[in-house]
């Protein structure tokens, strides 16, 4: 993998960790739940970022198939920050 990407990759998952972490001190402090939401769905986009770059280097599976999982794994994570969004509790 090209180091300009893995970096990109790296910066990526440093500010989704970030940005999840700040959220869980939220919903710790303030006791949100949405916060909870926002939290999980920004470490599985994290993780999204990195696992194609793995599956497609270490793994040595098909650019497709990596991509694939990439891809359905961040839709996973903007599912949970979609639901932070428009969460109602009862």
């Amino acid at each position: 993998m090209h180091q300009g990407l893995i970096a990109a990759k790296i910066v990526v998952m440093i500010l989704g960790v970030l940005i999840a972490l700040q959220s869980y001190r939220a919903y710790r402090r303030y006791e949100n739940q949405p916060m909870l939401f926002l939290a999980i769905g920004f470490v599985i986009i994290s993780i999204g970022a990195v696992i194609e770059g793995i599956l497609f280097d270490i793994v040595n599976m098909s650019i497709f198939y990596s991509g694939l999982i990439q891809s359905i794994i961040v839709i996973i994570g903007m599912g949970f920050i979609l639901y932070s969004l428009y969460y109602q509790p009862s």
